[in-house]
């Protein structure tokens, strides 16, 4: 009897001990505590420490109140029948207000928040071709957005943001863009090597045109003094020499510059001139024929000003 006793002494007080620790419990921060009491809903726990009703209360789920993201996988095609997997990165948390309904409405939140993605992106995205697929990124991501969280409310949850992380085409189709953008830089380089080519030819036939044009203007002006030159000179030879006339003067001046040339020309090793004659006698011929040239020049000049004036004469009058 003794032993019994104390057998039943000893149970009664691990069934006291155990239904005191059972009535205490706590809940983490940014967590609610889900209370039910034999089954059915009884109260939302806060965090810290709460209170319930051994063997009668028990604490069914602590739901997390932090934002959590869920990464979706959508595979679609687009207006151009081009194949593309689109991951989207969805952040979400528990409406601190509607624990209840984020318990007790949805059995599989995460397959319900996936089935509105897909929803979405199915929706836009085959209107579209895989170019402005590209471009209206953000507004695709602005649309699953404001349709998650416009249908996730009545069950308790709050959509924080949605982000399409990338868009990921067939590597086919990925190297063909690739040759494309490679194509339209190469031409773009093409053009713009061709325009600096152009460039360079303008610049370079406008130095030649300026060059040609000093060059021009150099040799006027050299001509010009020279002319300017000879006629002082000529002037100055016949009035220092009596008797001697403009046609003895050019033949000099002419006979000088044959000397100079031929100074010129023997002072190289490498010129491949022919030589004229240049004996004493040669020399002779050679003032005999500048200086009927230059006779025979102005015979020609004065017969045709002789007949000109001829011919400018009226016709005799008949009686």
């Amino acid at each position: 009897m003794l032993s019994l006793g104390l057998w039943l002494l000893t149970l009664i007080g691990l069934v006291v001990l155990a239904a005191f620790l059972g009535a205490f419990f706590t809940i983490e921060t940014a967590h609610a505590g889900i209370v039910q009491r034999l089954g059915k809903f009884l109260r939302i726990a806060p965090p810290g420490l709460n209170l319930k009703v051994p063997f009668i209360d028990s604490v069914v789920r602590r739901l997390s109140l932090q934002v959590q993201q869920l990464d979706v996988k959508v595979e679609t095609k687009t207006k151009d029948n081009v194949f593309v997997q689109i991951p989207i990165a969805v952040q979400y948390k528990v409406d601190p207000d509607k624990v209840y309904d984020a318990f007790y409405k949805l059995s599989d939140p995460i397959k319900q928040i996936e089935s509105f993605v897909y929803n979405v992106i199915l929706g836009h995205v085959p209107k579209m071709t895989l170019d402005e697929t590209f471009e209206q990124q953000g507004q695709i991501a602005v649309d699953v957005e404001r349709s998650l969280d416009a249908s996730m409310k009545e069950f308790g949850y709050s959509i924080v943001k949605s982000l399409i992380t990338d868009i990921v085409p067939d590597d086919k189709v990925k190297a063909a863009m690739n040759d494309i953008n490679a194509a339209a830089r190469e031409r773009e380089a093409t053009v713009s090597r061709a325009e600096t080519e152009k460039m360079l030819l303008v610049k370079k036939a406008e130095a030649e045109a300026e060059s040609k044009r000093l060059q021009g203007e150099g040799i006027a002006n050299q001509r010009k003094a020279i002319v300017d030159g000879l006629r002082d000179s000529i002037t100055k030879f016949s009035e220092a020499v009596h008797g001697a006339t403009a046609q003895d003067a050019m033949a000099l001046v002419l006979l000088t510059q044959y000397f100079d040339m031929m100074k010129e020309v023997a002072g190289t090793n490498r010129s491949s001139t022919i030589m004229m004659p240049h004996t004493p006698n040669a020399l002779s011929d050679l003032f005999a024929q500048f200086r009927n040239a230059i006779i025979t020049g102005e015979l020609a000049a004065g017969a045709h000003g002789a007949a000109q004036a001829e011919g400018s004469r009226p016709p005799p009058r008949q009686v």
